[in-house]
């Protein structure tokens, strides 16, 4: 396992919340993208997770499926399908590629938010008890 690549995950997945929280400071948040955001900030913390541990993982943007490889790992992860972390799913293709237009609500964005920020608690936690430290 390369510790700075998984650094280096860490600090993607960072940039992807702090674009979505940024976005949510303006007047008319476009809240489609800061969803999509969310969903990429907790795949790359779940992939992170993976790399740590020197599994490979599929590529996927199904929130779920990563969760489970990590759960074979640390069952604790299951925590996250209690949060239903995985309906972030459906912003990584629905509202890039999908033929409706869905615009989410303000609610429903605060919500994608802080599923992401409860999922970068989670899996820093998880990564400092085995030893690994964020900043190196």
């Amino acid at each position: 396992m390369n510790e700075e690549t998984v650094r280096n995950w860490i600090r993607k997945a960072e940039n992807d919340l702090k674009i979505g929280k940024d976005e949510m400071s303006v007047g008319d948040p476009v809240t489609d993208m800061v969803c999509f955001h969310m969903q990429q900030c907790v795949e790359k913390y779940l992939k992170a997770f993976l790399i740590f541990h020197g599994k490979e993982y599929p590529k996927t943007h199904r929130i779920a499926v990563l969760v489970g490889l990590c759960s074979q790992i640390d069952p604790e992860f299951q925590t996250l399908m209690d949060w239903e972390v995985d309906r972030l799913s459906r912003y990584a293709t629905t509202l890039r590629y999908g033929e409706e237009f869905y615009t989410p609500s303000l609610e429903e964005t605060r919500e994608a938010i802080e599923l992401a920020e409860k999922t970068k608690a989670f899996v820093l936690t998880r990564l400092k008890e085995k030893g690994f430290a964020p900043n190196g």
